[in-house]
């Protein structure tokens, strides 16, 4: 790791403003610059050995002096999936071209971008406000999580959800769907799965920063999603119906 030690106790460069995120939009527009096969290498390990990268993550962290990444690619390459995914259920289930557009800029600002940025600010604000290790050295470097790494941990978390319930959903959906029990527990147990890798995946996100403490709050929510799912199951909701009647009303 970096050295940590300072004359005095002094900010981390992370708790001044930081000019890699003007950098990070820039480079937003400029495809040629961003590394498109380690991304997809970050999206395949993360839905089977995520604690592989966060371990590159320190390397990240070794190398360039920050937590967050500087290539903006696997924002744009989980958007541009999350926009093909949407446009195969609307093939499916939608009436209108209209209403198509519609619902493929309100899944990729409501469900990823906004949602992430609203969840990024809170962890952020959380781990900043209440989980950092306190400095039992006054020469010890103060260290801050970054928002743009708060944000990173939210898109590597999203992306396995959006496997499950975007894409294997999309394949399942006319039996998810459709009445009975069978529907309704499958539909249940699949956003139970999603959910509770989301917050598994947030979890190894922060845990991996050695300057926080108590990170173990992040898997209460699992907790939580495991004991209403059988409430759920046994109401007869069914999510995946729900939100597809939501968005596809008139089709289903």
């Amino acid at each position: 790791m970096l050295p940590t030690s300072a004359r005095g106790r002094v900010s981390s460069s992370s708790s001044r403003p930081n000019p890699i995120f003007p950098q990070y939009l820039r480079r937003i527009v400029k495809w040629q610059q961003m590394d498109i096969e380690y991304t997809f290498w970050q999206m395949l390990h993360l839905c089977t050995s995520p604690k592989i990268v966060y371990q590159h993550t320190k390397y990240h962290k070794q190398t360039k002096n920050q937590w967050a990444r500087d290539d903006p690619a696997f924002v744009v390459v989980c958007s541009l999936l999350l926009v093909v995914a949407t446009l195969a259920y609307c093939a499916a289930y939608d009436h209108s071209i209209a209403h198509a557009v519609f619902v493929v800029i309100s899944v990729l600002l409501f469900h990823f971008l906004i949602t992430g940025v609203i969840l990024a600010t809170f962890c952020w604000f959380l781990t900043n406000a209440y989980l950092r290790e306190e400095a039992t050295n006054s020469h010890v470097v103060e260290q801050r999580v970054e928002w743009l790494y708060a944000f990173d941990v939210h898109c590597n978390s999203f992306f396995p959800l959006f496997v499950i319930l975007y894409v294997i959903h999309y394949f399942l959906s006319p039996v998810l769907v459709a009445h009975g029990f069978i529907p309704v527990l499958l539909s249940n147990l699949l956003v139970m799965v999603a959910a509770s890798y989301y917050h598994y995946l947030n979890f190894l996100g922060y845990d991996v920063l050695p300057f926080l403490e108590r990170t173990t709050f992040f898997l209460y929510p699992i907790g939580i999603v495991i004991v209403l799912s059988p409430i759920l199951i046994l109401s007869g909701f069914n999510p995946s119906r729900y939100f597809m009647n939501v968005f596809f009303s008139q089709r289903l």
